[in-house]
């Protein structure tokens, strides 16, 4: 090869090199804590965050090549939330993504300039997360998993399976605000449809296992578990003793009827998970959380465990078999 051409060839290598070099520079990575208020091995609260990843790569962040996430368990629990709150937050995260009302307080309790996306938050403006749905305002915005006419929507559908039904108890935290309002509407609609209900607060396992049982004493009752951190946190103790006591029970959270409970009406929990990720993408891409409202759910789900109906002696109509997105056998 002559001298010439040696050297045209070298510069012109030469030349690539900065444009290969800058080819191969590895994509920054972002950082995404996730705080949830479940147990590491709770089936629902992996098909959650499966539910967050899958929605994630769709959108061009993949685990472990632009995006690392990190996952704290709280199990509804109040200090557990906020340790792993301090936790996620001392891995300096680029965003958190919050699941439930204490994930949420716990996170704020430790920062209020992270940015941060919630889900399955009932009541974000009365709780004092956001100013309003429309603008949240600050930090913080997300998907809230209640609508208040829902609750009404309960009674109607117990009366269906059961109508003997004369009489409700409404197990409701104390702890939890939203529960006051809930068996509001649900006496909203107590009145047309000849149905007695009353509040049953639930703190602890005894006090639960007490009141269950003084309601029990008389007949044509059944129960309606709203949402909060005492009904998750027992739901196993609620649902044995619906079945001790051949209650029927309707609950807001699909994990009861899961485990055993006759039924369950509400949002689709793991769905705000995938809708989730749209906001961390827009948040990571530049947006901020004050400008990107509160949304509402846009899926809800009824499921019916046969198998709980068949041991209280119930019969399920076919016209709620045909409405049901999941029939348990």
């Amino acid at each position: 090869m002559r001298r010439r051409e040696f050297m045209t060839l070298l510069g012109g290598a030469a030349a690539a090199w900065p444009l290969a070099a800058h080819a191969q520079q590895p994509e920054p990575m972002r950082r995404i804590g996730v705080l949830m208020n479940r147990a590491a091995d709770d089936p629902e609260g992996q098909a959650s965050v499966a539910a967050f990843r899958q929605a994630l790569q769709q959108l061009g962040w993949s685990d472990g090549r632009n995006v690392r996430i990190d996952i704290g368990w709280g199990e509804d629990d109040v200090d557990r939330e906020r340790k792993h709150a301090v936790e996620l937050i001392a891995l300096a995260p680029d965003i958190m993504l919050a699941s439930g009302t204490l994930s949420l307080a716990a996170v704020q309790q430790v920062t209020r300039s992270l940015p941060i996306v919630f889900v399955n938050v009932i009541d974000p403006v009365g709780a004092g997360f956001v100013d309003t749905l429309a603008r949240p305002g600050g930090n913080v915005t997300g998907f809230m998993n209640f609508e208040y006419s829902l609750s009404g929507k309960w009674l109607e559908l117990l009366k269906q399976i059961a109508p003997s039904m004369t009489r409700a108890a409404v197990l409701k935290d104390p702890a939890f605000g939203v529960g006051s309002v809930q068996f509001g509407a649900i006496q909203a609609v107590a009145q047309s449809l000849g149905i007695e209900v009353s509040p049953i607060n639930v703190r602890d396992a005894g006090e639960i296992e007490r009141a269950i049982a003084a309601f029990a004493r008389s007949a044509n009752g059944a129960l309606i578990v709203t949402s909060g951190v005492s009904a998750s946190v027992h739901r196993d103790l609620i649902i044995a003793l619906a079945a001790r006591y051949k209650l029927p029970a309707i609950y807001a959270n699909r994990a009861n009827v899961t485990g055993g409970g006759l039924m369950t009406y509400g949002p689709d929990r793991v769905d705000q998970f995938r809708r989730a990720a749209g906001y961390v993408d827009r948040i990571l891409k530049g947006e901020k959380p004050a400008d990107l409202p509160v949304q509402a759910p846009t899926k809800f789900e009824l499921v019916i465990n046969l198998k709980t109906a068949e041991a209280l002696g119930l019969t399920v109509p076919q016209t709620l078999l045909a409405t049901a997105d999941e029939v348990i056998e």
